[in-house]
């Protein structure tokens, strides 16, 4: 898995990655506890309001951008995203109330907004071979987990020598990190042609062609079956990452009454077996199907939340606290056995001139899913107690396993979007039939700045010659 690091672009893209999600999880740390400074026993109150800042900025900001940024080289983008994270972070030790707090998260969480979608469509580019896709994908997953793992160590570690504000530092070191190591790269001629050329709907309606294009992702993935299927298999992924990220500290210290260095043993739990799966996926992904490993993740993660719901009502033993981290190791592995193998998915459905937007799209539709589901873990579970939340969530990923398999046939036809006409009129679409050589010649309505349909539909054919 690690031969990709061979690339020398990639390697400093992946390393920016690391070192900018150091930085945000020094940042998460510091935060709580500023927000007690600020707030006292209101800490939670204002942690939450900064939480939906954050997916109002993500759901809201990255269509927006995506509609944007074709007029600007993606490496600037990415630069300027990272300096604006950086001063961010430099003036939080420096605000003295809870407004100040909001109005900075959510400079923040838009310059992430802008950030994530962009390095996830950089990286189809650096790295075309399908087989090295694949293992970048686990080494993203890895640095996730990795920073879930590592981070709040760091913190604990740092805090025994220098305050908490101190921490807000490590951020900025980490941002200006990760631009000085994208300035130090250059990205494939490829990407930057397909963002120089201007649509020729733009310029005396470029208001209206900026809303279009802010909403043609959206359109991308409401039109091809597959990344339907993959908004419904995030949907469950929401639902039981939700479950973990909001009451882990209930189930460890009221459910079981364990102290509090149990919670981040719980957490660990999850993101190891988050972990193993990122590690040992990219060799079962070169003999299997996407859909044959994530749709089975998908009711998994339903039968986990199931199983932790008769765990809840039952009475008290000892063998409750080891059931726990098992569960949470199992929505770990389960989650990532659907977010990793996603970007594989996202890059076989859509022409590489659309990738931005549909990167984008994801990016805020995921978010769309996380807003549904924290609240039926955090509200319900307080108000109508945790194994009602744990019944909801397990209908609600079940369902949206069911709903993903219902609409991700196996053997059904492929629909692709044929680049450059999404911000208009929505994808044309081309019909592909599984094992037929033939495919039909698609009718453009307007002058396109990509390879032809029916080209696309040649190289996608020989890329997947048996894609579901």
């Amino acid at each position: 898995m690690l031969s990709v690091l061979r690339n020398r672009t990639y390697r400093h893209l992946f390393v920016a990655q690391v070192v900018a999600l150091a930085g945000t999880g020094l940042a998460t740390v510091a935060l709580g506890l500023l927000a007690y400074d600020l707030a006292g026993a209101a800490a939670g109150s204002v942690l939450g309001t900064a939480l939906a800042i954050k997916m109002v900025a993500y759901v809201g900001i990255a269509p927006v951008v995506a509609a944007l940024a074709h007029r600007i080289p993606r490496r600037r983008l990415l630069v300027a995203a990272d300096l604006a994270r950086a001063g961010v972070a430099l003036a939080l030790p420096f605000v003295g109330s809870v407004w100040q707090v909001y109005l900075l998260i959510f400079v923040l969480q838009a310059a992430s907004a802008t950030f994530t979608p962009a390095f996830q469509s950089v990286i189809p580019d650096v790295l075309p071979e399908e087989r090295d896709y694949t293992r970048a994908l686990s080494l993203s997953r890895l640095a996730y987990d990795t920073e879930t793992l590592v981070s709040p160590v760091l913190a604990a570690a740092l805090l025994a020598l220098v305050g908490y504000r101190w921490l807000f530092w490590g951020t900025v070191i980490g941002f200006l990190a990760s631009a000085a190591l994208v300035v130090s790269v250059v990205l494939p001629a490829a990407v930057l042609a397909a963002r120089s050329n201007p649509d020729p709907a733009d310029g005396a309606t470029g208001a209206r062609s900026v809303g279009a294009r802010s909403l043609a992702g959206i359109r991308l993935f409401l039109s091809v079956p597959r990344l339907r299927a993959l908004l419904a298999l995030d949907l469950a992924v929401a639902a039981g990452g939700a479950m973990v990220i909001v009451n882990t500290v209930v189930y460890v210290r009221e459910e079981l009454g364990r102290p509090a260095g149990d919670v981040p043993l719980a957490l660990g739990a999850y993101g190891g077996g988050s972990m193993l799966v990122a590690l040992l996926l990219p060799r079962v992904l070169d003999r299997v199907a996407d859909r044959t490993v994530m749709l089975p993740a998908a009711f998994a993660i339903g039968g986990l939340l199931a199983v932790l719901a008769v765990v809840t009502t039952a009475g008290g033993g000892a063998w409750r606290w080891p059931a726990l981290l098992a569960l949470w190791a199992g929505l770990g592995a389960a989650g990532s056995l659907i977010l990793t193998p996603g970007g594989r998915l996202l890059r076989s459905a859509v022409p590489p001139a659309d990738l931005p937007a549909a990167f984008a799209a994801q990016f805020s539709l995921t978010h769309v899913c996380w807003l549904l589901a924290y609240p039926l873990a955090g509200w319900l579970g307080a108000t109508a107690g945790l194994p009602a939340a744990t019944v909801a969530l397990a209908l609600l990923a079940l369902a949206s396993a069911g709903l993903a398999a219902r609409v991700w046939r196996a053997g059904t036809a492929v629909a692709l979007p044929v680049a450059g006409a999404v911000a208009d009129t929505g994808p044309a679409v081309v019909t592909v039939r599984p094992h037929h050589r033939q495919a039909r010649r698609p009718v453009h309505r307007r002058p396109l700045h990509a390879p032809s349909g029916r080209a696309l539909v040649r190289h996608h054919h020989h890329r997947h010659p048996a894609a579901p």
